[in-house]
């Protein structure tokens, strides 16, 4: 099962790399927000390969310092995303960014919450209502061209189920290494089909 997660973490990995060079090669192509999806993306990109580099590279194994930078940056891109597709008030946005800098200083300066994941889920779960509002609005409003539909549809199902697998992960007292590399495997997966996502919505776009 080990080597099962190995493979699909490095594919994994290849497909984020094949997004980051075919969206910036299309970026001239995105409008004011769709150009947020790519450094979603790219912000993402950064901290897997940040991840990768430390350890294999610098022999630094601990990198879980990463680990609120990436829930903050996540949250902060995300939520602005999709607040800036329902032309929602700039001061929202600046009410995350408030929101996702407050968490930052509060982990790295006193380490509150002692658990981030409790955030982790925190966050997930408004992606998951903001993305899940966007992809309504999207369907119904047929008028409207939804270049990333596709895309939203994938950022709220794998938001969706990697909340459900993350309880699991937790719930669950005595989850042998088999069972993690199962559940990590399934989330991997998930992650493979959103960036084949936009890998297909890149290429298909079009001036």
């Amino acid at each position: 099962m080990a080597d099962l997660y190995k493979a699909i973490l490095f594919l994994n990995y290849g497909l984020l790399l094949s997004v980051i060079v075919l969206g910036a090669a299309k970026y001239r192509l995105l409008d004011h927000k769709e150009k947020q999806y790519f450094h979603c993306i790219a912000f993402l990109f950064s901290i897997e390969l940040i991840n990768f580099v430390l350890p294999y590279i610098f022999r630094l194994n601990d990198t879980s310092f990463l680990y609120p930078v990436y829930i903050a940056g996540e949250f902060f891109l995300l939520t602005g995303l999709f607040i800036r597709k329902l032309d929602w008030p700039a001061y929202i946005r600046g009410l995350v960014a408030v929101a996702a800098a407050g968490f930052m200083i509060l982990k790295y300066g006193f380490n509150w919450p002692p658990n981030a994941d409790v955030v982790k889920v925190i966050s997930n779960i408004i992606i998951i209502c903001l993305s899940g509002y966007v992809l309504i609005r999207e369907i119904k409003n047929a008028s409207v061209q939804g270049r990333f539909l596709l895309v939203d549809a994938c950022i709220f199902f794998y938001y969706s189920v990697s909340v459900f697998i993350f309880i699991i992960q937790h719930q669950i007292a005595n989850l042998s290494e088999n069972d993690y590399y199962t559940l990590f495997s399934a989330n991997n997966i998930l992650s493979g089909i959103l960036y084949c996502s936009f890998l297909y919505t890149f290429i298909r776009l079009k001036k």
